[in-house]
């Protein structure tokens, strides 16, 4: 029969190793059976090849082809050869720091972590300190103040979203804190982290790495760690009254989605259904929430909110963004200080009654929603998408949301308005005196909400913001987007062409 040959790039290769043929079986005619004694008395010698195998939906999976020599010099030298090469990929993370989470989604991330990803590290001789964490914020605290992350080339962290968020807020707190930035200032230009975070999913909900690989699968996230990819990530610093709240990497939702989530909280009973019955349970409740919106255009970048485009693998809107970003941050320490170009750009004021504030610095999708809330963001490119859904009717609401899973413009509602911003701040009508939360707001302003909604409860004072699925303590927020400010061992999505020319063996 025709051969064909199978081309794997270096990079993609995990590792090689010399295998003893006597224990090697082949596959004929569907059945695995050993190797014939004559083939091996005239190939005593192979070496076995791991490497990156592209399945379905940005799938990877370790395959590994078996090479067989006559000659046990000359399977020394293919090997010596293989192993040259895998030293020269410097990209390649050698020790890591691993955090797994116990506790979240099913309560799997320390089997996950034993049964599929070990073995993968093990095998491409990643050394690695685990810490099974023990308490919420465990592994924040712990990178806040205590790992030595001199001796590590990446954070991995086992879990969920969550999980996600704890890693990125005690790494930037600790390279903000090690760099002498102060964190309380909104205003600040805070220092990259150098050292890359790979996440392995097991939680609930896996947005950041359905957003940045494609799929939710362990393997997958394992072998994009093993080849050492590298996806930057901007960051959303949220401030109230010059004090730090949280940084936020993928929605913050004011109104409809913090709605969700603090109802949620109350049925943690519940388990994951909890998320379906408050996400109905608040779009029949139809609250909106008065307050002003002023943000700061990105006016002089590549792309915006409505152009179709999707942020892929090597995505050049986030290249040349993030290079013009980086000039700006230049031409201000030569300048010494903040540019005019930077706080005195327009700031559009926007107030209204709305039922949702969504700032979406990535797309947001995830396999419900598969477009996400805003299908043409950016994961680098130092911008966020504001979505402000104004007033209107249950049934045009429903449409917007209905949107997210079709093929229509999502924007296209005359109730909706999107910007894409570097910065911006919302203050609800009712706002915080100083040193008070949104509880207390609600006490002391219950009569004059009456009086302004007849028909509704007090809940409708002010909303919550939903940061990352965590809730925020105060409604009136300043937002300032950090292009870049994280990297993660991933490659964002690959387009379709390129997985075919990757998967289809070419012909000899």
């Amino acid at each position: 029969g025709s051969f064909g040959s199978h081309c794997v790039p270096v990079s993609e290769i995990i590792a090689v190793q010399e295998t003893e043929v006597d224990n090697i079986q082949t596959k004929d005619e569907g059945k695995w059976q050993k190797m014939s004694q004559k083939t091996v008395e005239t190939y005593p010698y192979a070496f076995t090849v791991f490497y990156v195998e592209r399945a379905r939906q940005h799938r990877w999976r370790c395959g590994n082809v078996t090479f067989f020599c006559s000659d046990g010099l000359l399977r020394q030298q293919w090997v010596q050869a293989i192993k040259e090469q895998l030293s020269l990929q410097t990209c390649r993370p050698k020790h890591l720091l691993v955090y797994i989470n116990p506790y979240g989604g099913k309560q799997q991330g320390k089997q996950i972590y034993e049964q599929k990803v070990v073995q993968l590290f093990t095998l491409a001789s990643i050394s690695t300190d685990v810490i099974v964490t023990e308490r919420a914020n465990h592994a924040r605290d712990h990178l806040k103040t205590e790992a030595d992350l001199k001796k590590y080339d990446g954070i991995v962290c086992v879990g969920g979203d969550g999980m996600f968020s704890e890693v990125i807020h005690g790494l930037i707190s600790r390279t903000q804190t090690d760099s002498g930035v102060d964190q309380n200032c909104a205003h600040e230009k805070l220092v990259q982290c150098n050292l890359r975070v790979g996440i392995i999913p097991a939680g609930s909900t896996d947005c950041i790495c359905y957003a940045t690989i494609g799929i939710n699968d362990p393997v997958t996230s394992a072998l994009h760690i093993i080849v050492g990819d590298s996806q930057a990530l901007d960051v959303c610093s949220v401030h109230h009254n010059d004090t730090f709240l949280k940084y936020s990497v993928s929605l913050l939702g004011y109104g409809f989605y913090g709605d969700i989530l603090a109802d949620s909280e109350k049925k943690r009973w519940m388990g994951p259904a909890r998320y379906d019955f408050s996400g109905i349970k608040t779009f029949l409740s139809h609250h909106y929430y008065e307050g002003t919106v002023s943000f700061q255009p990105a006016t002089d970048i590549l792309g915006n909110p409505r152009d179709k485009t999707k942020c892929r693998s090597g995505c050049y809107v986030c290249q040349h963004n993030g290079q013009l970003f980086s000039e700006e941050i230049r031409d201000e320490s030569v300048e010494g200080g903040v540019s005019e170009n930077e706080d005195e750009r327009e700031w559009k004021v926007v107030k209204g009654k709305f039922l949702a504030i969504n700032a979406a610095s990535m797309s947001c999708a995830c396999p419900r929603s598969p477009k996400g809330l805003s299908p043409a963001a950016h994961l680098a490119d130092g911008t966020t998408d504001i979505i402000l859904v104004r007033k209107c009717s249950r049934l045009n609401f429903l449409r917007h949301l209905l949107r997210h899973t079709s093929k229509d413009d999502q924007f296209d509602l005359t109730f909706i308005e999107v910007h894409r911003v570097r910065k911006f701040k919302f203050t609800p009508k009712y706002c915080e005196s100083e040193d008070t939360d949104v509880k207390d707001v609600r006490k002391k302003l219950f009569s004059q909400i009456c009086r302004d909604h007849p028909a509704c409860s007090c809940t409708s004072v002010n909303s919550n913001w939903n940061c990352d699925g965590e809730i925020l303590d105060h409604a009136a927020v300043e937002v300032g987007v950090h292009c870049q400010l994280i990297k993660l061992f991933a490659r964002g999505i690959e387009e379709p062409m390129l997985y075919l020319a990757l998967v289809l063996p070419c012909k000899l």
